[in-house]
Parts: structure tokens; C-alpha cells; sequence
């Protein structure tokens, strides 16, 4: 009996890396995405070709997106400083409609290779603030994609599962762990240079340190 695929968004990120492990855990074949749409911290995208090697993804590709011809955000123009102190409100750090547009074509391949579910690494806890990492979101998104695409309209449409949603950082972090994933391939930080290197200071890199101290795992990032 062959496999159920599953797509999963892999942006090369802690979060996304633990949901294809969680992903490959529970038996699919995964077929995973990332997108290079303009970010500053492009390394990221090694970052998500290195993870997708090293669980076995069964493919992975890259998808080129133009947002930053819209711009608005800290990580698609070079104009605007990634903030190094929290502050309040949403951060200068939040890329409008990037969820929205990488789930759409998320569930168009899911529709391609015949996936029954996509896997997010969307987190409602230790996270900035962004309104496309909410629950209400993934709800409104479930009932977008119930009735978007043929699979969908015929009544075997993915579900879309974002099982990091409701966790603090060190309970994904121990998760991963506890699946012996190497987060040292992956790259966190908003402005890590070539070498992936993190700054230390971001709210990215904030989250992720704090969750492996709290967690009681050895953090393996290399700062600048």
C-alpha cells in the first residue's frame, strides 16, 4: 500500500522543520515548498533545501514570488529596519498577505500530487503578533480551501493542519527533539548573514533562544 502525501510549507525556519518532521512521523510522503519571495534573509532558503534533504522529502521546490514589488514589510525592503526590541502592536517585521498566498499555492500542488493534507508551522504563542498566524485565520482558511479547487468542490480536498499553532516555542522545540531533528540545520533569524549566521537580536532569534533555554536543549545556532 503506497503512502498518503502531504505537502508541507518549509521555509527552512524551526517551526516548519518540526512540522515535516511531526509530518513524516506520522507516515506521509511529503512533498514540501518554500518560497523565495523577495526576504532579506535569503539564506533561509539553503536552510529549507538542507532540511527537506536530511528528513527525505520525497520533493521540494521553490516558488518565486514577487513581494516584495509590494513591499511593506522589514523583510522585503531594504528601507525598513528589522526592529531589535519589542515593541508593540504588529512588527515592522509582518509581510502583508504571505500566508494567505503561500497556503493558496500550497493547495494547488496538494491538488497536484494528490495530497491529503498540508502541513503549516504557523504558531499562536511565541510569536510576533502577525494576524496570518491566528487561529481565527487557519479556520477561515480551512473554509477557503473546502471550496477553492476541484478536490476540494468533489469532497477530497486536503485538510490543513498547522499542529504547532497552540505551542510555546520549547514545546516545539522538545517535540522536534524528542524526533531527532537537528535544528542546527535550520536558520531562524530575520537578518542572518551568508554563513546563516543569526544577529541574536530579532524577535526571531529572541523566540528561538528563549525556547531552547526553557526547553533544556543545547541551542545550536551560530550568531554573528
Amino acid at each position: 500500500m503506497s503512502q498518503a502525501n502531504a505537502v508541507v510549507l518549509l521555509s527552512g525556519g524551526l517551526d516548519s522543520a518540526t512540522c515535516l518532521a511531526l509530518a513524516r512521523h506520522h507516515g506521509y510522503q511529503c512533498h514540501t515548498v518554500a518560497f523565495d519571495y523577495g526576504q532579506r534573509h535569503r539564506v533561509e532558503l539553503d536552510a529549507a533545501a538542507r532540511v527537506a534533504d536530511h528528513l527525505g522529502a520525497a520533493s521540494h521546490r521553490v516558488l518565486s514570488l514577487g513581494l516584495g514589488g509590494i513591499g511593506g514589510s522589514a523583510l522585503t525592503d531594504d528601507n525598513i529596519d528589522v526592529p531589535e526590541e519589542q515593541g508593540e502592536g504588529i512588527p515592522a517585521t509582518y509581510v502583508p498577505a504571505r500566508n494567505t498566498v503561500f497556503l493558496s499555492l500550497a493547495l494547488g500542488l496538494a491538488e497536484v500530487v494528490d495530497a491529503s493534507v498540508i502541513y503549516i508551522g504557523v504558531n499562536a504563542v511565541d510569536y510576533s503578533g502577525y494576524p496570518d498566524c491566528r487561529p481565527e485565520f487557519m479556520d477561515a482558511f480551512r473554509h477557503l480551501a473546502a471550496v477553492a479547487t476541484r478536490a476540494g468542490v468533489e469532497g477530497r480536498g486536503p485538510t490543513i493542519e498547522a499542529p504547532l499553532l497552540e505551542l510555546p516555542k520549547w514545546a516545539i522545540i522538545r517535540q522536534g527533539a524528542d524526533l531527532g531533528l537537528d535544528y542546527g540545520w535550520t536558520v531562524s533569524c530575520y537578518q542572518a548573514d551568508e554563513a546563516g549566521r543569526a544577529c541574536g537580536r530579532c524577535d526571531s532569534c529572541r523566540f528561538r533562544r528563549q525556547g531552547f533555554a526553557e526547553a533544556g536543549v543545547p541551542d545550536p545556532t551560530p550568531y554573528q
